[in-house]
């Protein structure tokens, strides 16, 4: 009875002794295997267009962010070129006294502020205010009757911050205890 057991078991593992499918069975099957092997070439393809597609879309947005990244200073510098052309001029013109010459300057440093100011950029020029050790660099302390002491009496060189954020800070003068 055991080898019995074994015989059946042996001849159902058998690939050869499959139950028998008739012709129309038979058919059913290659349709839908045909059916499974269009769909399955369908999303072949739709795979590659969309890998292509997504290489492209990298390829354009590599290109846009080195493109931006080679023009992020337009605007900035098209807006310099009236500082240039005035410095320019002021250069160029022959004779003048000392007060056109200052004037010329002090507008030309008006149009600078301006366009920097336009960019996020901001002087720190802190007289009468008390020492900020965040925005101002203390390099000596003076007399300065009437002031309190640890406040800005002079700017030896004024700071600048662009949006909040500290560039250089300004070089000053406190007053004494």
């Amino acid at each position: 009875m055991h080898d019995n057991d074994t015989q059946s078991h042996d001849e159902a593992m058998d690939p050869g002794s499959a139950p028998a499918v008739d012709g129309d069975q038979f058919a059913k099957l290659q349709a839908r295997v045909a059916e499974l092997e269009a769909i399955n070439a369908e999303l072949q393809e739709t795979v590659l267009r969309e890998k292509a597609e997504i290489e492209n879309q990298r390829r354009r947005l590599h290109r846009d962010l080195e493109q931006a990244r080679r023009f992020a200073n337009e605007k900035l510098l098209n807006e310099l070129l009236p500082v240039y052309d005035g410095l320019e001029s002021g250069l160029a013109a022959e004779g003048g006294d000392v007060a056109s010459i200052r004037e010329g300057l002090g507008l030309t440093l008006k149009a600078l502020l301006k366009v920097a100011g336009n960019h996020g950029m901001a002087q720190v020029d802190p007289i009468g205010q008390p020492l900020d050790p965040e925005r101002h660099h203390a390099v000596s302390m003076v007399a300065a009757p009437g002031q309190a002491p640890g406040t800005v009496v002079s700017v030896l060189q004024k700071g600048y911050v662009l949006n909040d954020r500290l560039l250089r800070p300004a070089l000053v003068a406190v007053a004494k205890d």
